[in-house]
């Protein structure tokens, strides 16, 4: 008897197409529990997840209403102390690694080449275990309740982020890519300030997703293409609203999110590597503010 070999690929793909399905894709509410705020999830030593892993274990926060920020292992949570309740349902999370394998080559010699892989593991939020140390129950801040004014520190933030933003009376919020800027309207037409810098943090995604800085966003030349390009840029924004400490208001059109779909349906390594990129951009324009503001500093 055979029993068929796990797709974590497959698995972590039809999720995230269930919840678009559903109008609730992950990153539209990338924040755990009813009243608790924006979070990273974070492993059980504290060290936050990256890339898909946020977007995985945030689905899993939203649907059922975790707020805790902490997420292990069933022998992790024993090693600290603490039981998995029973009927619990685990959530997968993605590990990543390399393995060295010798193959022959052309000339007939051995050689060694690299190979990478993808493992899963079943985790529980710390709501799920029961006898942790208090301080492994993480509760987060609620969002800022920004009104719809501008707010200093994130004007500051994307000041520091180096992109040349232009502001006028066209209601348009976009990139574009052959003058290299960020176009917005004016923050005083949003409803909420939320929107406006959920909007910008879209825009810059595209910034920084641009072939001259990560080099994933070139020249779409499909429908494919493009709906993937999107995709990364508000995974982007949800990594850094969340990071901000602002609620992310997203607006995406019926267009995008079918295009999203497609291109997910079509290939089970999409959304691997939008949150990759996604992941990328982030890392790097927190890089480049971080730099810029302790420059100002000295």
């Amino acid at each position: 008897m055979t029993t068929e070999r796990f797709d974590i690929k497959q698995h972590v793909t039809d999720t995230i197409i269930a919840q678009i399905e559903a109008g609730t894709p992950p990153w539209r509410k990338p924040w755990t529990g009813e009243t608790g705020g924006a979070c990273f999830p974070l492993r059980h030593n504290g060290d936050p997840y990256r890339g898909i892993n946020v977007l995985m274990l945030w689905a899993s926060a939203t649907a059922q209403g975790f707020a805790s920020a902490r997420w292990m292992t069933f022998k992790q949570a024993l090693d600290l102390g603490g039981c998995v309740r029973k009927g619990s349902k685990s959530t997968k999370s993605v590990y990543y690694g390399t393995f060295e394998q010798e193959t022959e080559a052309a000339n007939g010699e051995a050689e060694t080449r690299q190979s990478r892989f993808a493992k899963s593991f079943s985790v529980f939020n710390a709501d799920q275990i029961k006898g942790l140390p208090e301080d492994y129950y993480v509760r987060t801040e609620p969002p800022r309740d920004l009104g719809t004014e501008a707010d200093p520190a994130l004007e500051a933030f994307f000041a520091a982020s180096g992109a040349q933003i232009i502001t006028s009376a066209d209601p348009r919020a976009y990139y574009c890519p052959q003058k290299d800027h960020v176009h917005m309207p004016p923050i005083a037409t949003f409803y909420v300030a939320a929107g406006y810098y959920g909007s910008l943090a879209h825009e810059i995604g595209h910034y920084f997703l641009a072939d001259h800085r990560i080099g994933t966003q070139k020249k779409f030349t499909t429908k494919a293409e493009y709906a993937v390009g999107e995709l990364e840029a508000e995974i982007f924004s949800a990594f850094l609203a969340v990071h901000l400490g602002f609620e992310p208001h997203f607006d995406q059109s019926a267009a995008y999110v079918e295009g999203w779909l497609k291109a997910l349906k079509e290939d089970k390594n999409a959304i691997f590597a939008a949150a990759s990129q996604a992941q990328k951009a982030f890392d790097h324009i927190l890089t480049v503010t971080q730099a810029a503001q302790q420059g100002e500093a000295a």
